[in-house]
């Protein structure tokens, strides 16, 4: 098994809040509630059969891991922490809400071996987290961010474009301030809305409309670029392919490979804004390719039908991720 991350669901325990978008049930693919044993189990499989966990961490994910009840973070906490150090993995990871963040907490997290704690900011528009029944304010998240850094934690931010009552000025907004916060990473995930839900029950009956799906990727992608230029390093864009969410999904932005489809709009972004005549030679290193492309040869068209002609060329002195029109290089997520 090559290099990775072990993940460890805690579903929805800890949660004080329903939001308007969650059944973390269908997110996670899971209801079982996890113990020591299961940690203990998991980390000893991962370290049999990944070929290193030296550069890894055990993540808890699927619900707000600092929410639940002490002894049973501590339990699960202490099982992880006895795979963390040398010939182990690197730390802990785990995901949590802004406001369940404070200076007890921060510190069972670092004698614990905590090393990353990402926080679901989701939006950072006042009134768009109250339309989704978020439970907090703008004002925790940078509360809390603030304390994380202080503590010397990898700070993530976790962000969902195209919630109830968001529009492109509340997205820019949510842009701008997560540059301000300047975390270590970032995670979009363009809203899926699903089965049982608040906002289900809003798109069912009208309430909430959704932009299209190209005009998200245009979204995203402004997101995933200003991030990256940021110097902020993107896990994530989209759900993982999950048949609880694909069979769950009433609307929203799921797709497999949603990240693919951001990076091909920002290659396009990028030979947009250099093209000099009715024709581009675009060199691609070899990771890039596909996304020049474009998902179904997207990007081809959408050239095409603007009267200008692609000509893409392999760039062997070029990264896999990166891609050169003239001097200019360009290097995508």
């Amino acid at each position: 098994m090559s290099r990775g991350n072990v993940a460890v669901f805690v579903p929805h325990v800890g949660c004080p809040h329903k939001c308007a978008f969650c059944d973390q049930r269908t997110i996670t693919g899971s209801t079982a509630v996890p113990h020591a044993e299961d940690v203990r189990r998991v980390c000893s499989q991962a370290l049999a059969e990944m070929d290193s966990v030296s550069e890894s961490e055990i993540a808890f994910f699927g619900g707000s891991f600092t929410a639940i009840k002490r002894d049973y973070m501590t339990e699960l906490l202490e099982a992880a922490a006895e795979f963390v150090g040398e010939n182990g993995f690197k730390g802990i990871r785990l995901s949590t809400r802004p406001d369940c963040i404070d200076r007890e907490i921060l510190d069972i997290l670092k004698k614990h071996g905590v090393t990353a704690i990402e926080l679901g900011a989701q939006s950072m528009n006042d009134r768009v987290l109250e339309l989704n029944e978020r439970g907090h304010m703008v004002d925790d998240v940078y509360s809390a961010a603030r304390l994380i850094k202080e503590y010397g934690f990898e700070l993530g931010l976790q962000i969902m474009t195209g919630l109830y009552g968001s529009g492109e000025s509340e997205e820019v907004e949510t842009r701008r301030r997560v540059l301000e916060i300047a975390p270590d990473t970032v995670r979009i995930y363009p809203v899926c809305v699903l089965k049982g839900t608040r906002l289900a029950e809003l798109y069912e009956s009208g309430e909430y409309t959704l932009a299209g799906m190209d005009e998200m990727l245009d979204i995203v992608a402004a997101d995933a670029q200003a991030f990256s230029d940021a110097g902020i390093k993107i896990l994530r864009i989209g759900l993982h392919a999950s048949d609880g969410v694909e069979s769950d999904l009433v609307a929203g932005y799921y797709h497999p490979a949603l990240g693919e489809l951001v990076r091909g709009r920002m290659a396009r972004a990028f030979i947009e804004s250099h093209i000099t005549g009715n024709s581009a030679d675009v060199y691609c290193g070899k990771g890039m390719i596909s996304a020049v492309i474009g998902h179904k040869k997207e990007n081809i068209a959408y050239f095409a039908e603007r009267g200008v002609s692609i000509n893409i060329r392999t760039g062997d002195a070029l990264g896999s991720k990166e891609i050169m029109i003239g001097r200019e290089i360009y290097r995508c997520i």
